[in-house]
Formats: C-alpha cells, structure tokens, sequence
C-alpha cells in the first residue's frame, strides 16, 4: 500500500511540476533558443514552481525517472536549494538514468562552493578512465571550469592536460566531438536562465 500511495503522489507531482508544456523536454538547451517573450514566460512559471514545490516534495521527484529528475534538479537550482547538494552529487555519480546529469551539472554550478567543486571532481576521476561511457562529462567538465573561473580555483587543469583524462577520454574509442570550453560558455548559458527564473522565486526572500 505504502508503494503504492508513492507512486499515486509521484503521478500528482509529475503532472504539476514536469509535464506541463512538456517542461522537462525544454530544461536544457531548448531553453537558449527561445524567444525573448517565450523565455520570459518560461522563466516566470518555472519560478513560480520554485516557489510552490516543498522539499518532501522534491525529494519524491528526484527518486522518479529522468524527466522527474531533470525538473526537479532545474527547481532546486532555481531556488537555491543547496540543501540537496549531496544528493545531487550522488545521483550524478550513480548515474542510474539518462539525461538527468547535465541538469544535476546546473544545479551544482549554480550553488557555486567549492563542495560543488569536489563532487564534480569526484565524477571526472570516476569516468573519465572510462571512454567506453559517453555520458555527462562534458556537462561536468563544463561546470567545473566555469566554477574554476568563478572562485578562483584550477581544479580542471590536470583533466585538461594535453595528456590529461579528458582529451584521453575524447580520443576514445571511441572518439568523441566535445569542446571544453564549448561546455563551459553552455552551463554558464544555462546558469543565466536559471538565475532569470530565480527572480520570480520566493523561497530566497522567506
């Protein structure tokens, strides 16, 4: 019964919060290629939902697939919700889902420590060994070099050597299309409309 009563709350939760204008699908890079007045309106709602989702409630979204994950990570992004740093930190390292991590990515970026620094690291060195793995290290590697730049730290210099884990795990195999910086200007993107979007937030000025 108890199952059961998780699944009816996580249905309620994912139709408020992630399938509204199919949501989740634009909480990413469709976010950047919206209109002026369609982000402004986008950016409006999303923090409004910021603002209206409780903690319990978030916690129920990240335990859900990636869509349920993706929006949750952008709303605790939003409204600052550092709270939720370690889970992030350990759903990107677990990496259960597709999808999900470039907005765990956001959300770490956003928080902006140098803890976020740290669980970064700690997947890098996970999966960067492994080129066989085509999954968030771009997103990641993008995030840390933005907060590098942002608390003056150099933590993605040894991934980034000539010979470093990064252009180790680009050339594969197999070999893969990925620009650093490219990623970087991308989260930092990102960042931008999460910060539009924390404006029409109310839980930072409760």
């Amino acid at each position: 019964m108890r199952h059961a009563d998780e699944r009816s709350e996580l249905l309620k939760l994912t139709r408020r919060y992630v399938t509204p204008g199919q949501r989740y699908l634009k909480l990413g890079g469709s976010l950047l290629g919206m209109t002026g007045r369609e982000r402004a309106k986008f950016t409006r709602k999303l923090g409004k939902a910021a603002s209206d989702i409780s903690l319990r409630e978030l916690g129920i979204l990240l335990n859900g697939g990636w869509r349920e994950r993706t929006t949750a990570s952008w709303l605790i992004a939003v409204a600052g919700r550092t709270e939720f740093r370690e889970r992030l930190g350990e759903l990107l390292l677990a990496s259960e889902v597709p999808f999900a991590g470039e907005a765990y990515c956001l959300a770490l970026a956003t928080f902006g420590a140098l803890a976020d620094v740290d669980l970064l690291v700690a997947y890098l060195d996970r999966y960067l060994p492994r080129p066989d793995l085509d999954y968030d290290q771009a997103a990641a590697v993008g995030a840390l070099l933005l907060l590098d730049a942002r608390l003056g730290v150099g933590q993605a210099a040894r991934f980034l050597s000539s010979d470093g884990l990064w252009q180790q795990w680009v050339d594969g195999p197999p070999t893969k299309d990925y620009d650093a910086l490219s990623y970087r200007e991308f989260i930092d993107e990102l960042c931008v409309v999460a910060d539009e979007s924390a404006r029409h937030c109310t839980v930072g000025s409760q």
